[in-house]
């Protein structure tokens, strides 16, 4: 039932597309579906920025062209799924570990939908534990910071990103008030980037539930 959602989502996703647009394009299971059900309409998009080597494969293998950001300039839509969703539209992503560059097309975004099942939408953050990437010699003291901020760190073992950093997923942070702590997380030396999408939210949530696809 859970793969249907997400394939209802996916699916809805295909509205939010015009005529020569070019789409950025996440990573993750329920993007997957949309790339199936992009494969249909590529003809339509210029096309897609990929979030990460794993998309961008997957998409050629579509026959989906796939461009370079640094010469698109802003992208006109991106879908991307979620870890965990807020009805404010506030995200926990990278459990992927593509949150960098998931990050930057985001912010090369003119919007934001984000795709997911009814089992990622919660109240407040946090039961998912929040990945962080780190460049490798900061790792232990990334991790002691993490700690003094009352988190609960563990590295992401045999797994290096796309960048060539480390993954540090952390439980127990205080996310209530999530664009505050983005802010002081990536202000830790040696933090590329963590998984808090706050101070750039999606602007539209598409939710597919039991009896359909609703939108937040």
């Amino acid at each position: 039932m859970t793969e249907e959602m997400k394939k209802a989502a996916a699916q809805a996703a295909l509205d939010y597309i015009e005529i020569g647009d070019v789409v950025g394009v996440g990573t993750g299971t329920t993007v997957n579906y949309f790339i199936e059900a992009l494969a249909g309409h590529k003809g339509k998009i210029d096309g897609t920025i990929a979030s990460s080597e794993v998309s961008g494969e997957r998409l050629r293998s579509h026959g989906i062209p796939v461009l370079d950001m640094n010469r698109t300039g802003d992208i006109q839509l991106y879908v991307d799924g979620a870890d965990e969703a807020t009805r404010h539209r506030y995200l926990i992503k990278g459990g992927g570990g593509a949150l960098t560059r998931e990050k930057i097309v985001a912010e090369a975004s003119r919007r934001f939908v984000c795709i997911i099942d009814r089992t990622k939408l919660v109240d407040v953050l946090g039961t998912f534990p929040l990945p962080i990437e780190v460049i490798p010699m900061a790792q232990s003291m990334v991790a002691r910071r993490l700690v003094s901020l009352g988190g609960i760190p563990a590295l992401r073992e045999g797994f290096i990103t796309d960048n060539g950093n480390v993954i540090i997923d952390v439980r127990n942070l205080d996310l209530t008030n999530p664009v505050q702590m983005e802010n002081t997380l990536n202000q830790i030396p040696g933090v590329v980037t963590n998984g808090l999408f706050a101070r750039r939210p999606a602007d539209l949530l598409l939710v597919g539930g039991d009896t359909g696809v609703d939108s937040i």
